[in-house]
């Protein structure tokens, strides 16, 4: 049965804790697939609700609504489906709360978006320009049928690309018109920094404007899976990292993911703890930003005292749930049965799925905790618990694709992640090709920190081939991505080093470039003659060749470590090559947006839409460090 969150919040003890979970559609067939039998598995932890994040445009926007059905309509989990409005026509909007409604989902989080860009046509993108606009549409085309939720920013919403304009009193006028427009409840971007979010929430709930003075306010936190997601996401959201928490990673730990994350529990534990002693309990409830990864999530609810008390609950019920049921009379039908069962239906044996019986029967008559189950199996213990947590690390764009988390960590869909005005100041008002060359290299030489498919500054590592990257862009071959190799590093290695110590780590070398057409057929040649050289190659229309068979994947970086599996965290294949082509040839409009029709960097921009192919060229040969660069630049 749908359920407005705000309902079911009412419904709970006036000290009850709880939680819910934010899940992403993966980029991928497979990994949506995959994510399946992962919600499933974490919608046992007790979540009072999930979000689904909103891919905006292409076609992520339909896995959205695809998800979002699933969770309500398949699993019985309360769902919340993320819009967001800005660059998106009214027509999209209408569909999605249409088929939203159908699904019987009653939860929207209406969110902003991106900035809008000039260059969009008004009349086919400008209905929506802020948050409050879309509130407002869904209250004056749906009355009361969605209970509608907006973002916080405990430190404030921020445009630029650094903190100066950050000011949390002067965004509060536009929380308030959310509010009055008939916004239901808040979830606060994501935060570090407890005193900050304390602050904030007093701050909200004393202010003049608020008329609804009993507003549900929830903290958006997110988990610390890896310091360099830790780092980009705290970057991306403009939140401060207090001293105290990274003080805490100290260098020698920072490439190791297991003790990042084993740090990251006990951080989100403690947050947990003093924002609900310092709010007096007024805050019980918490949003956690998934990724799409259990293990974190399974542990820091366990380890909280506060959270736990809802896994507690759950056990008692279920526990008396089971002494009243007979071995020949066990009701599977029931919303926890079928979600164990849907959960145990997938494992990833070897990145294989394969279909398992489900256990729900044989662990009732054992009495065994389905709660206690879920979170060892949650955690990593256990057979089933390798296969929930396979791919823990990595995730994310060069991750393997048939992860559950593989994908972008925003869930907006491309996008500059900037504004019009800070894009201008970057890349300015390129004429000719080797206008759009001189931004590319200047990203390389350090003198602007961004570039349309990077909002991010440079790895360290990309100093060895900074020479060999701006040669490439010096013949207008526009890199994005590109490594170079190293063989048996250290894991310790300043440059190259990554995960637990007493390890060695292996690279090869890969460029992923947009290339003229012509320059292609020139180049192609060469690579097929080279027996070390893979190649992918795309155009914006989908046009594909490769020296590969779709069921061939490249492992280009590894590491080998004392007393574990060889870890594989950059993986490129066919699946994974198309998904983050068409984000990518995607950005390009994002950037040629920019500008108005008809004006030269507008028509630039097309030109290289029509005119030039993705490219991604990998070298076998790692123990050579310069083979790929001395083949490319022949």
């Amino acid at each position: 049965m749908s359920i407005k969150i705000t309902d079911k919040v009412a419904e709970l003890g006036p000290q009850d804790p709880f939680f819910s979970f934010e899940f992403f559609p993966p980029k991928t067939e497979n990994g949506l697939r995959n994510l399946y039998a992962r919600l499933s598995r974490m919608s046992l932890l007790g979540p009072l609700f999930v979000t689904v994040t909103w891919g905006a445009g292409g076609s992520t926007a339909h896995k959205t609504l695809d998800l979002a059905a699933t969770c309500q309509a398949e699993l019985g989990l309360t769902t919340c489906l993320h819009l967001t409005c800005t660059n998106t026509s009214k027509e999209v909007i209408d569909d999605a709360l249409t088929k939203a409604k159908k699904a019987g989902i009653r939860n929207i989080l209406a969110l902003r978006g991106d900035p809008p860009r000039e260059g969009v046509d008004p009349e086919h993108h400008g209905h929506f320009q802020y948050a409050v606009d879309l509130v407002s549409y869904i209250k004056a085309e749906y009355d009361d049928y969605f209970c509608i939720g907006v973002a916080g920013y405990p430190e404030g919403h921020v445009e630029g690309a650094d903190n100066s304009d950050q000011d949390m009193n002067s965004d509060l006028p536009y929380l308030a018109a959310k509010l009055n427009a008939g916004a239901d409840f808040l979830i606060t971007q994501l935060f570090y920094d407890t005193d900050k979010f304390v602050h904030f929430e007093q701050t909200v709930r004393s202010h003049d404007q608020i008329k609804n003075k009993d507003i549900l306010i929830i903290p958006g936190l997110m988990p610390i899976n890896g310091y360099n997601i830790f780092q980009r996401a705290s970057k991306l959201s403009h939140a401060s990292i207090p001293d105290s928490v990274l003080g805490r990673f100290s260098e020698d730990i920072q490439n190791d993911d297991d003790k990042v994350k084993a740090i990251g529990v006990d951080i989100l534990s403690e947050m947990v703890s003093r924002i609900h002693d310092k709010t007096g309990g007024r805050i019980r409830g918490f949003h956690f930003y998934t990724l799409n990864l259990e293990k974190s999530i399974a542990q820091i609810i366990n380890k909280n005292k506060l959270l736990s008390e809802v896994l507690r609950k759950k056990e008692e019920e279920e526990l008396k749930e089971n002494s009243s049921s007979s071995d020949d009379d066990i009701d599977e039908t029931t919303t926890t049965a079928k979600r164990a069962a849907y959960a145990n239906r997938f494992r990833h044996v070897n990145n294989q799925v394969i279909v398992d019986t489900p256990m729900v029967r044989s662990e009732k008559r054992n009495s065994m905790s389905q709660v206690k189950t879920m979170i060892s199996i949650s955690s990593g213990q256990g057979t089933l618990g390798k296969d929930a947590t396979w791919d823990d690390f990595p995730n994310g764009r060069f991750g393997d694709s048939r992860s559950p988390a593989y994908g972008e960590i925003d869930g907006y869909g491309p996008s500059l992640k900037i504004t019009s005005a800070k894009a201008y100041e970057l890349w300015g008002y390129p004429k000719t090709l080797k206008d759009i060359s001189k931004v590319f290299i200047n990203y390389l030489s350090g003198k602007v920190d961004a570039l349309p498919w990077s909002e991010l500054g440079l790895n360290p590592e990309t100093a060895l081939i900074q020479e060999e990257l701006i040669r490439l862009n010096e013949i207008l071959c526009f890199t994005v991505s590109s490594q170079p190799a190293t063989n048996c590093s250290k894991s310790s290695d300043k440059i190259f080093g990554w995960g637990p110590k007493n390890g060695y780590v292996y690279q090869k070398a890969f460029v992923e470039m947009f290339v003229s057409k012509k320059h292609w057929e020139q180049l192609l040649p060469r690579l097929q003659a080279n027996d070390y050289v893979s190649y992918y190659a795309i155009d914006s229309k989908g046009n594909f060749s490769s020296n590969l068979s779709n069921q061939k994947s490249n492992c280009v970086t590894w590491g080998v470590f004392p007393n574990r599996e060889i870890v594989q965290t950059t993986i490129i294949e066919e699946e994974s090559f198309r998904a983050w082509s068409e984000e990518a040839f995607s950005i390009w409009r994002e950037w040629q947006l920019l500008y108005p029709r008809g004006t030269p960097s507008h028509s630039l921009i097309g030109s290289i839409l029509d005119d030039y192919v993705n490219v991604s060229v990998i070298h076998h040969e790692y123990p050579n460090e310069q083979a790929l660069w001395e083949l490319l630049l022949e």
